[in-house]
């Protein structure tokens, strides 16, 4: 860690009041070295990552930190604040903040040497060194292990020593054989609390008496557990925020499965609930411990919340179909025109020198994108709901659905029912002769057969009917039920700014598209969706432009980048600001989506891409009166927003100094 910081890199009189300046202050010492090539671009990674989970830990330390193409070696700079910064650390502000930056593609040993860090900041000797350091080359040769306790040199070594010792601990306090304990941490950036949170529950592990062994799944790759070990393990904590690579290996025991900071913050009631699980008997079943959608929630959530989360598990992946078909689409049009849908088969007619012929390539690429949708959607309903084992079963179901003309209803009911059918199987009590072959053949053959025989035998044919009346109504609209229409979905696309109601009108518009030859009306439909969903950060943008005083400094630097994902149909950009005050900023987003909804579908406006904003204007009808019906939206929210904050007894601007972090400070829990 010799060359990752320097005295030039150590702020102990750290001014900043709030985390974004700190990051910056400790950022420029960076660029002023030739660390960080792009100050602006480094401290945006800087602020999605914090967006992810704040970084804020127990016992006054914040760690910022992210992987950036802006970073040209790994770095560390530290900063000491007398007044303290929020971090988000439930137990209050922090006064020793670190910096961590590695470049987009940090080599193992540089990550490990960070990870190293992380862990270091767990031990109560090395922070009070710091607290007390008189002089940043002292600091320095701190952080470098010049100077403080040594910590193990990697963290390989740190768990095989932590588990060593609590063995020692464990049988020096009991005759009998102490509790043992498997865990994996893991984090989105795989650098800082991944290994704090290892290191935690190593230190509860060892007060406890239990012998806990940690597998970090950090960026540098990870050690797997010895087989044996996790065969001989009384119990499992996952403690993570991303899922946890092979995670079948751990299944048929007491787990308990958490995120990391709270391996980091409480690793001692981890323990005791994991414990308490194993005395009760509580085990997984044979399959993995929860799925990727259902770790998300309460365990208390109703059958509602759920239903709502395997649809989203099915949306979420669908998208990214949807984009990149309706776009080529859209280019195969934008190049070769409307006929280009008749065109032959480009692996029998395609010319390199002829432009029709590319645009045919890319109508055919985006046509067999779309064709993906309904089974992707049902194939990752059932994955929601049953994990791995539901996913053949799922995309079987949403092929039939595709062949019997049952379009998005027919996947809906089909991953559905996948789904329904792998969670049945899983509760059957089988021989532990056959639990090897169960994911690989018997749940898929039986499960698959079951959906296959629903879809076309008995749901199918009115599955198929309900798709095509929905398809004749939209077709059939004109006149004042399309415009109420266009002001319905565009309420829907600001009530919640990319959450649940969002994506239904948007998934609504996307299917009435995505097909070879979709209608007049479905293009409408598409085009009001796309313009309502702008609104929302564009306004934010604006208002933030106008009257800046009516919002702190943070949503005014939020308001920048609102331009960019406004413009680009990203309505989460206007999120910050309906968090902050959802009162003054949903509901004026929502009258200005409805207004923008309404007018695109007076003026005719069509589109035939999903997705884009600002970016497909060249192929959507109307594109002039398409505009001016988002400025139409924008300025109308903009003026409410602007007027209801201004009905405030206090602005932003005229609090004084400290009020803007008291104001922030609500905020911390919503960006977690």
């Amino acid at each position: 860690m010799s060359d990752m910081i320097t005295a030039d890199l150590v702020d102990l009189d750290l001014s900043a009041d709030t985390k974004e300046a700190a990051a910056r202050a400790l950022a420029e010492r960076m660029v002023s070295l030739g660390r960080v090539t792009d100050l602006e671009g480094f401290l945006a990674d800087v602020a999605t990552r914090e967006a992810q989970m704040p970084t804020g830990l127990d016992g006054g330390i914040g760690i910022p930190h992210c992987r950036s193409e802006h970073v040209t070696e790994p770095t560390l700079a530290f900063g000491r604040s007398a007044a303290g910064i929020d971090f988000g650390a439930p137990d209050g502000p922090a006064d020793l903040i670190f910096l961590i930056a590695a470049p987009a593609g940090a080599d193992d040993a540089h990550l490990t040497i960070l990870s190293s860090l992380a862990r270091q900041l767990m031990n109560t000797e090395f922070t009070d060194a710091l607290r007390s350091v008189g002089d940043a080359g002292s600091a320095a040769a701190l952080i470098r292990g010049d100077e403080a306790p040594a910590a193990p040199s990697t963290p390989e070594d740190s768990v095989a020593v932590s588990a060593a010792a609590s063995a020692d601990t464990a049988t020096a306090t009991t005759p009998d054989a102490p509790f043992r304990i498997v865990a994996v941490t893991s984090c989105p950036t795989g650098i800082a609390h991944t290994y704090m949170a290892a290191e935690s529950l190593e230190n509860a592990g060892r007060e406890a008496g239990v012998d806990i062994v940690v597998e970090p799944q950090g960026s540098a790759g990870f050690t797997r557990l010895d087989p044996a070990v996790i065969a001989a393990a009384d119990g499992v904590i996952f403690a993570h925020d991303v899922p946890v690579r092979e995670k079948d290996r751990f299944a048929g025991k007491p787990t308990v499965d958490v995120g990391v900071k709270a391996g980091i913050n409480r690793p001692a009631e981890l323990i005791s609930e994991v414990r308490g699980k194993a005395e009760r008997g509580e085990v997984t079943s044979g399959s993995a411990p929860s799925t990727p959608v259902e770790r998300a929630g309460e365990s208390g959530e109703g059958y509602g919340t759920r239903l709502r989360k395997w649809l989203m598990s099915g949306v979420s992946y669908m998208v990214p179909f949807v984009a990149a078909g309706g776009l080529l689409i859209a280019l195969g049009f934008a190049i070769g025109g409307y006929e280009i849908k008749t065109a032959p088969s480009v692996m029998d007619h395609f010319v390199w020198t002829q432009v029709d012929s590319w645009a045919a390539l890319m109508f055919q690429i985006g046509g067999v994108a779309f064709g993906f949708l309904v089974p992707v959607l049902a194939g990752y309903i059932a994955y929601g709901m049953a994990d791995r084992p539901g996913l053949v079963p799922g995309f079987v179901g949403g092929m039939i659905a595709s062949t019997i003309s049952a379009g998005f209803l027919g996947g809906l009911v089909a991953g559905l029912l996948a789904g329904g059918v792998v969670m049945a199987i899983q509760r059957i009590t089988i021989p532990p002769v056959l639990r090897g072959i169960m994911p690989v053949v018997v749940i898929p053959l039986i499960s698959s057969a079951i959906v296959g025989v629903l879809m076309f035998v008995v749901v199918g044919k009115p599955i198929a009917s309900a798709q095509k009346g929905m398809t004749d109504w939209l077709d059939g609209l004109s006149g004042s039920n399309a415009i109420l229409l266009g002001a319905l979905l565009g309420l829907m696309m600001c009530f919640d700014l990319g959450g649940p109601v969002n994506k239904v009108a948007y998934t609504f518009a996307t299917a009435g598209i995505a097909v070879s030859s979709p209608s007049d009306s479905a293009m409408k439909t598409m085009a009001a969706v796309m313009a309502a969903g702008m609104v929302p950060p564009l306004a934010m943008a604006l208002a933030t432009t106008v009257r800046g005083k009516l919002f702190t400094p943070t949503e005014r630097e939020n308001g920048k980048a609102a331009w960019v994902l406004g413009a680009s149909f990203i309505s989460e950009g206007a999120i910050p600001f309906a968090a902050a005050d959802p009162l003054r900023v949903i509901p004026p987003s929502m009258v200005g989506g409805a207004i923008t909804g309404a007018l695109s579908m007076a003026f005719g406006a069509t589109l035939r891409a999903p997705h884009g904003g600002i970016f497909v204007v060249p192929l959507i009808g109307h594109a002039f009166l398409y505009l001016i019906a988002i400025a139409v939206g924008v300025c109308v929210t903009t003026a409410l927003v602007v007027v209801l904050k201004g009905m405030r007894k206090t602005t932003p601007a005229a609090e004084t100094p400290a009020a803007p972090v008291a104001e922030a400070a609500p905020k911390q829990p919503v960006a977690a």
